[in-house]
């Protein structure tokens, strides 16, 4: 595979983005929906780049093409919950098991832990995910627990796993 580059995602980016979810190997291993439009990933990208925003979205690419996409997510709106960010990763078909998803991740775990102060970044996964699963405890995140009919899935309710991954060395003052 060619160099990697990772960068912020941009309003720009929106047509790559339908692109990228409209591909059943893609959106069915995600919570998106069938038929996405570049309008609404226009939206969701305009809404990222408000100032003040604490949401970090990630694009990777190769010889200038959109392979995958990743962010980190405010957990909720709770000041008692503000160490806590949500992971979602999604990877082009064709670019599976190239080392996307690594980049990705490594871009979103350094983010989280030396800039993002991060303690706790947490993500679901379908359960039957084994690539993602290995990819993501790789990483140091652990297995919470099993979220039984989590989501529908091509017309079948499935499983996910909760994971979590605390940060290994959090920030201490000198």
């Amino acid at each position: 595979m060619e160099k990697i580059t990772i960068r912020r995602s941009q309003v720009s980016d929106a047509a790559a983005m339908a692109q990228l979810m409209s591909h059943p190997e893609v959106f069915s291993g995600l919570l998106q929906l069938p038929y996405p439009s570049e309008e609404l990933w226009r939206a969701r990208l305009q809404d990222n780049a408000v100032p003040g925003k604490t949401d970090l979205s990630l694009v990777a690419e190769v010889q200038g093409q959109v392979l995958g996409s990743a962010g980190l997510h405010p957990a909720g709106a709770s000041l008692r919950r503000r160490h806590a960010m949500g992971l979602g990763i999604s990877v082009a078909a064709e670019a599976q098991g190239q080392g996307i998803g690594r980049a990705l991740m490594a871009a979103l775990m350094d983010y989280a832990d030396n800039w993002g102060q991060v303690l706790r970044t947490e993500l679901t996964v379908y359960a039957d995910n084994a690539r993602a699963i290995r990819l993501y405890e790789s990483f140091g995140f652990q297995r919470e627990g099993l979220m039984r009919a989590y989501a529908l899935r091509n017309g079948v309710y499935v499983d996910t796993l909760a994971m979590a991954r605390l940060h290994p060395n959090p920030p201490r003052w000198n």
